[in-house]
């Protein structure tokens, strides 16, 4: 780490020097003064992991209003796989803006949309002839995809797992299974929505095979399969603690669900695009889902959220049943088209499983040598590890925080998740280079082991 006073960059993109840089304590006097004009004018709910202000990102850093320098292990929660103003997205961008911004694909449609539905198609591991919708948000997008499951089958029940995260809108906070900070006070959700035991390797002890047979066995006895439209399940599960479901868990459960007419939905929002070492997570057990939610690393940054399903099921719905005014936004369309090619013409699948590697190699050993990391775990660039009392065993959310906070005030950007608050989780963006990484990780070993 250099000490400097360079004053803050304002052009972002993979340019920017590749280093971490403190030039004040974080937060520095700009970021405090944005956070005073912050308490008066946005919403209190509406929280930050990071006090500091960005003003300009790239690579593997984001640069604050300061000056400082941070290595980012968070990715926007996973959404700038391919980089932050990465310059294929940027020109994409800049050239459909020139030519025209929003006219509403349901008034006057345009050809991006389509032929970013055709990639989708063809990208996407569904079975047979596909069909796409495109949409805003991650929580929009699994909305939609529950609509296609209850019109197609016509039944009204979906199943979600314990420990799961779908969204923030009203049904999507029923299908999320923590209540704190994302359901509390919001109520009543959206009826016919059912929570089923998943794979919890650390926590259940179960085979991937006696995993999905307890899941199988609390639809088939609370829920009633005749009953049920869909089952929605992350492969591997996000804001729940990057929990990876034992090997055959996911396989067992598509089976079932194909003989009974259920839907199967991979909510891939955070889990695609290469994020854990291949294309999509389900593609790690050679899984086909009926419909597949995408949304974060899809655009490079710009919203935009898609479902890409059989085509029987997408094209059951009468017509006007799906859409939205800004589903599928020209300028995000030309996003995700310049971002999808860079995850091919970069090797970013290659790239997310060398950082697995690399985490491994230096996260992996706390747990042999430190009681408190009960465990490593995840797949690619999303990988975390688990923090308990060495004692009992019971998680450890007090000294999770203060271990992210001391990673904060080095200057990298950390995020932790978990049902019980315990998980140091790393999200990096896959173009991070292998020194600035390493540099990360160690700052998060100290931190351990100095908390």
């Amino acid at each position: 780490m250099s000490m400097t006073s360079t004053p803050p960059a304002i052009l972002g993109g993979p340019e920017l020097p590749q280093e971490r840089r403190l030039v004040t304590s974080i937060p520095g006097p700009r970021s405090l003064e944005l956070a005073a004009r912050r308490s008066a004018a946005v919403a209190s709910p509406v929280t930050s992991t990071m006090p500091v202000y960005a003003a300009a990102a790239g690579g593997g850093v984001i640069v604050d209003v300061d000056g400082n320098s941070l290595i980012d292990l968070g990715s926007g929660i996973a959404v700038t796989g391919v980089g932050n103003s990465a310059p294929e997205v940027v020109e994409a961008v800049s050239a459909q803006a020139a030519s025209f911004i929003h006219t509403c694909f349901m008034v006057t449609p345009y050809e991006n949309y389509v032929e970013l539905a055709e990639t989708l198609n063809a990208l996407a591991p569904v079975p047979g002839e596909a069909k796409t919708a495109l949409f805003n948000s991650g929580a929009e997008a699994v909305e939609n995809a529950v609509k296609v499951a209850r019109s197609a089958t016509g039944r009204q029940a979906v199943v979600a797992l314990d420990h799961a995260y779908h969204g923030r809108t009203n049904l999507t906070m029923e299908l999320t299974a923590k209540n704190m900070p994302y359901k509390n006070g919001f109520g009543p959700f959206a009826p016919g929505i059912y929570r089923a035991p998943g794979s919890y390797p650390l926590r259940d002890g179960l085979d991937g095979v006696d995993a999905a047979a307890r899941t199988i066995q609390y639809i088939e006895r609370s829920v009633g399969v005749e009953n049920l439209a869909a089952l929605i399940v992350e492969p591997v599960q996000g804001e729940g603690g990057f929990i990876v479901p034992a090997e055959g868990f996911l396989p067992a459960l598509v089976t079932w669900a194909r003989a009974h007419g259920v839907v199967f939905i991979a909510d891939e929002v955070q889990t695609g695009f290469a994020r854990t070492g291949a294309m999509f997570a389900v593609d790690h057990e050679s899984v086909e889902p009926d419909i597949v939610v995408m949304a974060k690393g899809i655009a490079g940054g710009m919203p935009l959220s898609a479902i890409t399903g059989r085509a029987e099921l997408m094209d059951h719905a009468q017509p006007g049943g799906l859409g939205g005014t800004y589903g599928g936004n020209p300028v995000a369309c030309a996003a995700a088209l310049a971002a999808i090619r860079s995850y091919a013409d970069a090797g970013l699948v290659a790239k997310a499983a060398r950082i697995e590697e690399i985490q491994r190699e230096v996260l992996g050993p706390l747990v042999a040598r430190d009681p408190r990391v009960a465990e490593f775990r995840g797949r690619g660039a999303m990988c975390a590890i688990e923090i308990v009392d060495p004692a009992t065993g019971a998680p450890d959310a007090a000294l999770t925080g203060r271990i992210a906070k001391a990673v904060h005030a080095q200057g990298v950007v950390l995020l932790t998740a978990g049902s019980f608050g315990n998980v140091v989780r790393v999200l990096p963006p896959l173009t991070i280079g292998e020194d600035l990484l390493r540099e990360a990780l160690q700052i998060v070993v100290d931190a351990i082991e100095a908390a």
